[in-house]
């Protein structure tokens, strides 16, 4: 007489137990950036951002439509997009609560000066960049338009020169040590750096560093 087995099919594991909340915001790690444009008249403003990701060579922005940095881009687009390191959270932080509308509470002229940053000529766009941020990108607006609620305004950013410290470069190279490079993170309006590296993807192209 032959005895039949059954096997029991494993229970499918699905992690921690999850539930639905409603955040007030998503910036579930985000770069925090410095964007610096100039009015019609040539007067510069300076504004840190959350919402920023890159596609090759284009970067794409969510701003808020009525601030001083989309007047300024729909009047001349152009910018620099300067991305700070964890270090400069302070700075970036005293920039948070001003703007650089005359007609505003919190009004700051000069916001360089305000969070303790120094403008240094871009190359081929009117904005300065940011001397102390590692990473400098001068852009020009491609495209500039709502968001499908109307709240926001997208700008895709054309990257047109890249400016990097060479504290954070390969040398003799192009490319970037990421383990010498750390961006400033927004984790839910609280400010973070990287932690140390966990591997890297099949299509890194940085030259290995050696192993011991």
């Amino acid at each position: 007489m032959h005895r039949t087995t059954h096997h029991t099919a494993a229970p499918h594991r699905t992690g921690a137990p999850h539930r639905a909340i409603e955040p007030h915001i998503l910036y579930f790690g985000t770069p925090v950036v410095l964007l610096s444009t100039v009015d019609a008249a040539g007067v510069v403003n300076l504004a840190p951002i959350s919402s920023a990701w890159a596609l090759d060579r284009t970067v794409v922005l969510g701003l808020g439509p009525d601030g001083r940095t989309s007047h300024n881009l729909a009047a001349r687009p152009e910018l620099v997009i300067n991305v700070p390191g964890p270090q400069l959270w302070r700075q970036v932080e005293r920039l948070g609560d001003t703007t650089g509308r005359p007609d505003a509470a919190h009004f700051v002229r000069d916001k360089f000066a305000h969070a303790g940053l120094t403008p240094q000529p871009a190359e081929l766009v009117a904005p300065p960049r940011v001397a102390e941020c590692p990473l400098q990108l001068e852009a020009r607006v491609a495209d500039l338009r709502s968001d499908a609620t109307g709240e926001f305004l997208v700008v895709e950013a054309h990257v047109l020169r890249v400016h990097a410290a060479e504290s954070i470069t390969v040398a003799g190279t192009d490319y970037v040590e990421p383990a010498a490079w750390s961006p400033l993170v927004y984790n839910f309006r609280h400010y973070f750096g990287l932690g140390a590296e966990l591997g890297h993807s099949s299509r890194s192209r940085t030259p290995r560093r050696p192993t011991t």
